[in-house]
Parts: structure tokens; sequence; C-alpha cells
């Protein structure tokens, strides 16, 4: 995806292949991304008179909606929701520094007013 919003244009899975660095993907292995790609929502595509079969895809979602979108699929499927324990996963892998691990804390520190009992736990959970 990144390819594609980059080159900023409709783009066929020979465009992408040559921006791909080395060892480069077979063509196959890129047109079917392209497909599961599409299929999911996330590129459109048009076939252009004179190319045969070529198809030319764009992007229908921002690099912030497919980020967001990963991410709940990664917090959905490998931590059962949990962000929390996605969260704690991410800290304890990549061995933050104990300063890194304070400015996450502030970084998600609620700063409107706090939710009520009946209204959730008001931390990070309830927001995701």
């Amino acid at each position: 995806m990144s390819i594609i919003w980059d080159l900023g244009k409709s783009v066929c899975a020979w465009d992408v292949l040559e921006r791909c660095p080395e060892p480069k993907p077979a063509y196959t292995t890129v047109a079917t991304y392209l497909k599961v790609l599409f299929e999911k929502g996330y590129l459109t595509y048009h076939k252009e008179k004179g190319q045969g079969k070529t198809h030319r895809y764009a992007p229908l979602v921002t690099k912030a909606e497919y980020t967001r979108r990963t991410m709940q699929s990664v917090k959905r499927d490998f931590f059962s929701g949990s962000l929390k324990s996605m969260l704690s996963y991410f800290v304890r892998e990549e061995n933050r520094s104990e300063e890194e691990v304070k400015e996450l804390i502030e970084m998600v520190k609620p700063t409107g007013p706090t939710l009520n009992p009946s209204q959730g736990r008001g931390d990070a959970e309830d927001i995701l």
C-alpha cells in the first residue's frame, strides 16, 4: 500500500513490482496481493483500453484508515481484542526504556472528563 500511496496515481502490478526492494517477489505474488487488497475494500481498479488484461489499482482508503483497520485486526486476532495485552506485548518485546514507557503512559492518560462507572473504566480499553 505504501508504494501505491507514494506513487499517487493508479498502478499496475508491474509498477509495484519495480519499486519493491530486493529480493523482489514474483509478479504473480504482487498481482495476488493487489487482488486481495481489492477484495478487502482497500483498493479499486479499472482496465484501460488497449492494455489487455492489465488492472490499474488505486487506493480507496488513507494510510491512517488502513493503519487503524490493520491494528484493530492485530488486536482482535492476536490479543483476543485486549488493548492492554497488545500494548504490554509491544512494550516488553521492543525493550523500551523506562523513559519511553513513562512517555507512553502520559500519551494514553485521559485528558477530558472522566467517565462514571456505569459508562466503563475510562481507560484506553474503552477508547478502542
